[in-house]
């Protein structure tokens, strides 16, 4: 399992959905399986945290059905606080092999934001408060998985997709070295790249 971390706007739900196309995964989106629920729209549009309990509860719900079916999973922005990691660290850190941040400046993310114009990205204070509770949790978070032996690699998540795309195969290849690429066929389109198969 890896969990990939990022700001609102940094491209970790794309490149989730990237990475476990190709190599055969499912990717797991704390935002997605909340929206889905249609239970916490009011919050997230606010750009308030859904109570840690309840995140918890959808969240590993979603990863055993994952694990049952046989595949490995990547989490998209969970855990995303710190009540969520102690639970995870405690429960689940052995199943985990690897974090990765995708780091992006702040001005470009508030440009990608307003691109996407979903409903809970129009609001500027409420992406900044998002910001802010991201950078509160993640030096903490990142301590934590230290003390387990939980590798954090940063990636850079500026330039066009698919090169971000190959940053990310490269450390998740180091991470899961088990990790094969099942498909170069991504959200319709050929990918053109030597992944060194």
């Amino acid at each position: 399992m890896i969990i990939l971390f990022g700001l609102a706007g940094s491209g970790k739900g794309t490149q989730g959905k990237a990475l476990a196309e190709l190599f055969g995964w499912r990717t797991l989106s704390v935002g997605q399986v909340l929206r889905d629920t249609g239970e916490f729209k009011e919050t997230l549009d606010k750009g308030e945290l859904v109570d840690d309990n309840d995140v918890i509860r959808l969240m590993t719900a979603q990863i055993e059905k994952a694990e049952s079916e046989g595949f490995d999973v990547i989490l998209d922005g969970y855990p995303r606080d710190v009540t969520q990691a102690k639970w995870m660290m405690e429960h689940m850190a052995d199943k985990i092999d690897g974090a990765i941040i995708l780091e992006v400046p702040k001005d470009e993310l508030l440009e990608r934001l307003a691109l996407r114009g979903r409903d809970d990205d129009k609001d500027e204070e409420a992406i900044n408060r998002r910001f802010e509770i991201f950078e509160e949790n993640m030096a903490t978070m990142r301590e934590m998985l230290a003390e387990k032996g939980i590798e954090t690699v940063e990636v850079d998540g500026v330039g066009a997709v698919d090169a971000v795309t190959d940053r990310l195969i490269e450390v998740v290849r180091k991470m899961v070295p088990s990790a094969k690429i099942q498909s170069s066929d991504v959200n319709g389109g050929e990918i053109e790249r030597s992944y060194g198969e």
